[in-house]
This record gives structure tokens, sequence and C-alpha cells, in this order.
């Protein structure tokens, strides 16, 4: 089995308060074949900086049933040092989601760069801040060369 290109995300929430307001959104890029979650853990950290870890299946039922759809060919891929190293950057009072996924939409692309005997030497996730700062650098910019935004 080839995977496509595979990312790590670790989503944090203040105050121990996850609602399940980023299911529908998560939901909507798997069923869209878009991303395959390959892995998923939960970790929480009370106010005392106590952790503890929980997988799919130790979830309380709603929340469990939630995320199984998303989640049905999850495999426990991440090892107890990574979970260690989150919990070390998590603050008190707080939980995480941690997404290990496959990016589903670029295999195609990975298969034609191979076939052209192409081969990936650089790539970086950009921060969405230094997106934003951008896009609002660049108009200004533009104006001040007199040229149209």
């Amino acid at each position: 089995m080839s995977l496509g290109p595979v990312e790590y995300m670790v989503i944090e929430f203040p105050g121990n308060q996850f609602k399940g307001e980023i299911i529908p959104a998560l939901r909507e890029v798997v069923d869209a074949g878009i991303i395959r979650i390959i892995d998923l853990v939960f970790v929480r950290k009370d106010d005392q900086g106590n952790v503890s870890v929980m997988e799919l299946a130790d979830l309380q039922k709603d929340a469990a049933d939630a995320f199984a759809p998303l989640a049905r060919e999850a495999s426990t891929l991440f090892a107890e040092e990574d979970v260690e190293k989150v919990s070390e950057v998590m603050e008190d009072n707080s939980s995480v989601a941690l997404l290990l996924f496959e990016h589903v939409w670029a295999t195609k692309f990975r298969d034609a760069v191979l076939a052209a005997d192409g081969r990936l030497i650089a790539g970086e996730r950009i921060p969405k801040e230094r997106v934003d700062a951008a896009l609002a650098w660049r108009p200004a910019e533009q104006e001040a060369l007199g040229a149209a935004p």
C-alpha cells in the first residue's frame, strides 16, 4: 500500500472545552476523500498537570460515535514518545486532538511526479499568520509602486 503525503497535527483546546465543533469540518474533508485519518489520539491535562491519554475507544459514547466514521481506518501509529512530547508543550487545563492523516488528494500528483522522474526536494507548511501578514502587506506595496491591487 502506497500512501500519499502524511502529516500530523496537534490541535489544543484550552480549558478542556472541546465541544465537537470541528467534527463537521473534519467529516467534510474525510467524506470528500481529501484526507484519510490514519491515527487519532486525545490527550487531556488537568489543572494540576496530570495527563490522561484516550484512544477513540476510550471516549464517551457520544464523542466516540461522532469520531468513529471519520477514523474508521485508524490504527495506532503514534508512539508513547509522541504523546509525551505533546503533553510537555500543552497548557495545564487543556485538551488536544493529535491527528495523523494522509493527503489523499495529492496521491495522483505524487504518482505523476514520480512517473516523470521528478522528486520533491523541499516543502514546508506556511503558518496562517505568515500568509495573512503577506497578504496584508502586498496591497500596500502595490499601491506604493503605483500598481493596481
